[in-house]
């Protein structure tokens, strides 16, 4: 089994916020491969399907994103030997740049800290550069909407990120 867990911030306000390209990739593999994520289950919302022959799930967790590791602790517990991979934006990164890692440690990102916490840094994680806004708090940074003229290129990543996650699976 391969759990694909997008991470991200449950509620309407935060749902065009740089925080939520996780579960915006999670989305659009869901689009891609028809899955609907609406069960909830786990502290999160789920779905289940295949590709290219393997099991895989998909998970956006409603603990909100400082909290995503209680919500990992219980899918790691329950498939002890799926594997992981996380979609996540990245601060660090400039905008729209995807990079992979097969495991490491969480940076300066919350959410992964929260996971790194509950199950330790073995974990793929696919990240989606944001950038930064020195005029603006980190916190409110991450939390504020993806400009208009942003939007074209946060696609694209998003886009980039679910197909590279896939061919992963391959």
């Amino acid at each position: 089994m391969v759990i694909i867990v997008g991470l991200g911030n449950i509620g309407i306000q935060y749902q065009n916020t740089f925080h939520n390209l996780g579960f915006k990739v999670v989305d659009y593999i869901a689009k891609k491969l028809g899955i609907d994520v609406k069960k909830e289950k786990y502290k999160a919302l789920i779905g289940q399907g295949s590709f290219s022959g393997n099991p895989i799930m998909l998970v956006k967790p409603t603990t909100y994103m400082n909290n995503s590791g209680e919500c990992v602790v219980l899918l790691k517990k329950k498939f002890k030997d799926a594997r992981f991979i996380v979609a996540v934006d990245d601060i660090d990164l400039p905008k729209g740049k995807i990079r992979y890692r097969e495991r490491g440690k969480s940076g300066t990102h919350n959410g992964l800290r929260s996971l790194v916490e509950y199950i330790g840094e073995d974990f793929e994680r696919v990240r989606v550069g944001i950038g930064r806004d020195e005029s603006k708090d980190l916190a409110d940074y991450v939390l504020s909407n993806i400009k208009q003229e942003d939007e074209e290129l946060f696609e694209k990543a998003i886009a980039e990120a679910g197909e590279l996650i896939l061919e992963k699976i391959k």
